[in-house]
């Protein structure tokens, strides 16, 4: 054994440590209780009942009491000529806001970061977000006014321009929902969506710039080199929340705009998921049918967003 003393780092338990921590941020631990209250509450209670999509429930039934029947509405959901229609509505209209609603953002934050005109700048920004603050009951009869065959702004304005010979009914034709569902969705959130990206772009360094400036890089250099590239784990993070989220179509927009899916010219384009699970799960009392439905939509949800997290796993900027 040689002269030389080893020492030895005395080891700290990861438990005790971890209390430490939580010791020392007591006052932010009482903060977080109220959200995980909330959460187990109105997130994880209501999961017990996913049973009802396996029994045949019936009001005065206790929860999870029911008349077991296995799958047996999963059957009568997947035979039903109704559901095929339901679910190309669906996947069509969320591919569509995918496609066209997602980017949409990126490039409008973009664009307004290349604005040196500081008040010009912010007007945009606030004019271009104000509509997320605006319930879709309101924003829905903008809609029937703007849209309107009798002396809407849309049909005057195609007219004048000689475009169309005739007035057309936007809500009267099924084929028009669908670019109507986008676009509408697209104006409401475009400025909301374009803020979580002006926030990313505020912390890439300034210095980059300067760098690329000395090296002679072009504006639009700059912009594909430092800025995309300084929010790409942004991008890819909100990309899979929105994968993971595809199916859902927004229930109130659908119904603003169809009127409470009343409008029977737009049935055909208009009714999804989420509505076909309120219509038969409410207007016709079929519970268990309703939660087979809405079962398997999260089952399809969850795995686009294990996906989606798989194929973002490969840039190193996974969300697990």
């Amino acid at each position: 054994m040689s002269g030389q003393t080893a020492l030895q780092q005395p080891k700290v338990s990861n438990k005790k440590s971890g209390l430490t921590d939580f010791i020392r941020q007591i006052d932010l631990q009482f903060m977080v209780i109220p959200g995980i209250i909330w959460l187990i509450i109105f997130a994880y209670i209501p999961m017990y009942g996913v049973l009802m999509a396996f029994q045949e429930f019936k009001l005065g039934d206790f929860p999870g009491m029911s008349q077991w029947v296995g799958f047996k509405q999963f059957e009568y959901l997947f035979t039903d000529p109704n559901f095929g229609r339901v679910l190309r509505n669906t996947i069509v209209i969320s591919l569509l806001k995918l496609i066209i609603n997602f980017p949409a953002p990126i490039i409008f934050a973009l664009l307004l970061n290349e604005l040196r005109v500081k008040y010009f700048k912010q007007s945009v920004q606030t004019i271009s977000y104000l509509p997320h603050f605006i319930s879709w009951v309101v924003a829905a009869t903008l809609m029937f006014d703007f849209l309107s065959v009798d002396n809407g702004a849309v049909n005057s304005l195609l007219m004048s321009l000689g475009l169309i010979d005739r007035p057309i009914h936007f809500f009267g034709e099924g084929r028009y929902f669908w670019p109507i569902a986008v676009l509408t969705d697209l104006w409401k959130e475009l400025g909301w969506g374009t803020i979580i990206y002006l926030a990313a772009i505020s912390s890439i360094d300034p210095e980059l710039y300067e760098a690329a400036d000395m090296d002679g890089a072009g504006r639009l250099q700059k912009m594909w080199h430092i800025t995309v590239a300084g929010i790409r784990p942004t991008i890819i993070l909100l990309f899979i929340f929105t994968v993971g989220n595809l199916l859902n179509t927004n229930f109130d927009q659908i119904m603003t705009l169809t009127s409470q899916m009343t409008n029977s010219l737009l049935i055909n384009y208009a009714d999804v998921i989420d509505t076909y699970v309120y219509r038969v799960g409410l207007q016709q009392a079929r519970y268990s049918y309703a939660a087979a439905a809405g079962l398997f939509k999260s089952v399809i949800n969850i795995a686009l967003l294990l996906g989606a997290n798989k194929l973002a796993a490969r840039t190193e900027n996974a969300l697990f």
